[in-house]
């Protein structure tokens, strides 16, 4: 694998407090990277390292020449009083063609949104204006802050599926923070969990036994996470429903909080 972005040794420190404490690791082309870890653990902080919004106090952070990194926020503040379209959203973030705009917005399933109130969307809806925005730069790494936070399940089922299929096309890197992994298992290819310093890193079916996890987050959310997992080795449809191929019994009601 190509690695786009690598962080050595980098520490954060807010008012002699370090938020990020000796943090390595590598952002590799065509992997899809989950960070997770509490709240207050410096997820966001480690966004802001990545991005180049936050400069580290020690440490290195070495980007491969050239690469490009989009970002999509966890919250957007928008003006209620101010009349905004998705086209007119999508114009601000700089000068594209429109039919560089329509294409994003393809890519993302949204060309439907294009002439849309951006007042009046969904959340599932909104992550993917946001997203598609990103796209425009064309992204080698893209950057993903909660992508599904406000989204119901189903709609977190087709926003996962979307990314991966995005991953696929773009052959991108793509850093996802999540509070927690139940849905984005199946959909992520290396986990990172964080609190402050890495506790665990891995390939997810290793994570959910790992002690620092189960510390983290108790044995009995590892133990749910785990049934997940066992029992997801099939597809949803769009209403979120099991299909394909499934050995197992589908005993996972989503009885996990999500």
């Amino acid at each position: 694998m190509t690695t786009l972005v690598e962080l050595q040794s980098v520490t954060v420190t807010f008012s002699e407090r370090h938020v990020l404490d000796q943090v390595s690791l590598k952002l590799e082309r065509g992997q899809i990277t989950t960070l997770i870890g509490p709240n207050g653990a410096g997820k966001s902080t480690l966004v802001k390292v990545i991005t180049g919004l936050q400069k580290a106090t020690s440490g290195k952070m070495i980007r491969a020449k050239g690469v490009r990194v989009g970002y999509v926020p966890q919250k957007l503040q928008l003006n209620s009083a101010l009349p905004l379209t998705v086209d007119r959203f999508m114009r601000l973030a700089g000068r594209y063609p429109e039919a560089d705009r329509l294409e994003a917005l393809r890519l993302v399933s949204g060309s439907h949104l294009h002439h849309s109130n951006m007042h009046g969307l969904s959340g599932g809806e909104m992550q993917r204006v946001l997203l598609a925005r990103a796209l425009l730069q064309k992204p080698d790494v893209l950057v993903l802050d909660e992508p599904v936070q406000g989204v119901d399940v189903n709609g977190q089922l087709e926003l996962y599926s979307l990314i991966q299929s995005l991953r696929d096309m773009l052959n991108c890197a793509i850093l996802m923070v999540s509070h927690d992994l139940h849905l984005v298992m199946a959909k992520t290819d290396h986990v990172i969990c964080l609190h402050h310093h890495i506790c665990c890193s891995g390939e997810p079916d290793a994570i959910t036994n790992h002690p620092s996890y189960v510390a983290l987050f108790g044995q009995q959310q590892s133990e749910q996470l785990a049934l997940y997992h066992h029992h997801h080795n099939h597809d949803h449809n769009l209403a979120g429903e099991p299909v394909g191929p499934c050995q197992h019994d589908h005993d996972h009601s989503h009885s996990d909080k999500h």
